[in-house]
């Protein structure tokens, strides 16, 4: 079964691309340090909109700042932020979507009605409001996105907890005695553990586009750090004389959101072949 798992994989060519992209970003983030030809925030207005040169590889901003080098970083903190708000909403979303799915009663009730509240309004106006309120900056993005997209994730995990727990397997576990616990850990947890990894993996793209998009309205990334819908912000009053200044970092939000979307999907399609 394994074997079938890898052959469809390695025979989905896009998929293989996609992942290639993802590791190519994730290297850039890692090592932004090195491949960084300048200082993504020193400020020189003499070399302001400069064009590409081998000391400026994609040109310089409004500032005088190197895109090549902002770019790299953008990868840094646009992804390692959609990581780690993504990592976090899991950390709380699994246990409280388990022990709701597996409990029942009053305490899956009491999360219904409050998952009922929260997706009562638009995540992204919801995510707004709070940054509003507690003031922009990247901890309370992240705190703000997480707060509003637990639930979400919460949600879909009760439901896949609700439709495994009567699984003929759950039920023998239960008859023979075995402890809540071991059920949840040893026959629950790995059961759906796939469907989570794929959820997590098709949302990361979507998590990059909210980030960019409150960092572009000012609400996110500030300045002087280096951040895609930032740098797409900065250089709206001059996009009709270098377009290109909002190109670069608009090309690499397009590029990390297809290659997520897409990879997650083809790892959807290989996950069901193995549980099959």
């Amino acid at each position: 079964m394994l074997k079938k798992m890898k052959q469809k994989l390695l025979s989905q060519k896009l998929m293989i691309i996609c992942g290639m992209i993802i590791i190519l970003m994730i290297l850039l983030a890692l090592f932004a340090p090195f491949l960084s030809p300048n200082d993504p925030n020193l400020v020189d207005i003499t070399q302001k909109l400069q064009g590409p040169s081998s000391k400026f590889p994609l040109g310089t901003d409004h500032l005088g700042r190197c895109i090549w080098s902002r770019l790299i970083y953008g990868t840094q903190t646009s992804l390692g932020t959609a990581f780690f708000v993504m990592g976090f909403t899991m950390l709380i979303s699994l246990p409280v979507g388990i022990f709701a799915g597996y409990r029942s009663g009053w305490v899956d009730y009491l999360f219904m009605r409050i998952c009922d509240i929260f997706m009562a309004f638009p995540s992204l106006l919801l995510s707004l409001a709070l940054i509003g309120i507690l003031g922009p900056g990247l901890g309370n993005m992240i705190f703000a996105m997480v707060l509003v997209q637990w639930v979400f994730y919460a949600r879909i995990i009760r439901g896949m907890v609700l439709s495994v727990k009567e699984q003929p397997f759950i039920l023998a576990a239960k008859v023979c005695g075995t402890p809540k616990l071991v059920i949840v850990l040893k026959h629950i947890l790995p059961t759906i553990i796939s469907q989570v990894v794929v959820l997590a993996f098709m949302d990361i793209g979507g998590i990059v586009l909210a980030i960019s998009g409150l960092s572009f309205l000012g609400l996110g990334i500030q300045p002087p750090g280096a951040e895609w819908g930032m740098m797409i912000n900065d250089s709206k009053p001059f996009f009709r004389n270098n377009p290109s200044l909002m190109l670069y970092p608009g090309m690499m939000i397009l590029l990390v959101v297809i290659a997520f979307n897409l990879f997650g999907e083809a790892l959807r399609d290989a996950l069901d072949l193995k549980r099959k």
